[in-house]
């Protein structure tokens, strides 16, 4: 089942995605459940948002494919490593990526995404699938610059617009396959690699993270980016495209002075 979220006739609104069109639902699939309506809507006449806006946090991993690690110079961890990223953060499907006047290089970080369904704490990695509600694609955008003159990442991943998602949660798919991930700048591929790659796949990092602290309904969990990252400017379009969840395209834009 593909749900998107959102916005028709200046409503947001719950749909499940049907070749084109949207089945609406009365509900919010991930807090309080959900019925069909009965009303069906063309994808053509919506605007698709994020697929969800975490109430609580984004739990990101970092350097979790080991040619990301050597691309920018850095030893491969042995444990997740773990960093946050603001629920400010988030935009949609088709939102601009703003670049903030702070920062002279801001880069791309196409990502696999997932989606918490209910309360996790202390979890098995054999269990951890179960408490996902489904997954979705995200672009981990980080000021470069500023992630290394900081010392630590919190401004460098968290200015706003810096987590795009979308287009929307597909509850079937399978983070253990070799789904291809590709992120293509102004339609030329920077990224590639399945997500099979991944250091620490997803089931450790949700016992590793939800042994720390609790992972909650609507945490989104992003899962580390391949080598191939790279600048990007305003007018650029950055796609990142996971086989089976879809594209997820924004453009970025200078910041308004004012």
């Amino acid at each position: 089942m593909r749900i998107a979220r959102f916005s028709y006739q200046d409503t947001i609104r719950y749909g499940i995605v049907d070749e084109g069109e949207l089945v609406v639902l009365n509900g919010d699939p991930l807090f309080a459940g959900f019925d069909t309506t009965g009303e069906r809507v063309p994808l053509g006449d919506v605007a698709l948002l994020a697929p969800v806006i975490p109430r609580s946090k984004i739990v990101c991993v970092g350097r979790n494919y080991r040619d990301h690690a050597a691309e920018l110079g850095n030893d491969v961890p042995t444990a997740p490593l773990l960093f946050f990223k603001p629920n400010t953060s988030v935009i949609g499907p088709g939102d601009a990526i703003v670049l903030p006047p702070q920062s002279e290089r801001v880069d791309f970080e196409g990502e696999l995404a997932a989606v918490i369904g209910r309360v996790a704490k202390n979890v098995s990695a054999d269990d951890a699938l179960d408490y996902v509600f489904g997954y979705t694609i995200g672009n981990d955008v980080t000021a470069r610059d500023l992630q290394k003159t900081d010392g630590q990442w919190a401004r460098a991943k968290g200015f706003d617009t810096f987590c795009p998602l979308g287009p929307a949660i597909e509850t079937e798919f399978d983070p253990t396959s070799d789904a291809l991930l590709t992120t293509r700048r102004n339609g030329e591929v920077a990224q590639q690699a399945p997500i099979s790659d991944m250091i620490f796949p997803l089931a450790d990092v949700i016992a590793y993270a939800s042994a720390a602290f609790t992972l909650l309904p609507g945490d989104v969990i992003l899962t580390g980016t391949p080598a191939g990252v790279g600048p990007f400017v305003s007018g650029d379009v950055v796609e990142v495209e996971i086989a089976g969840l879809g594209i997820l395209r924004n453009t970025a834009r200078d910041a308004v002075a004012g």
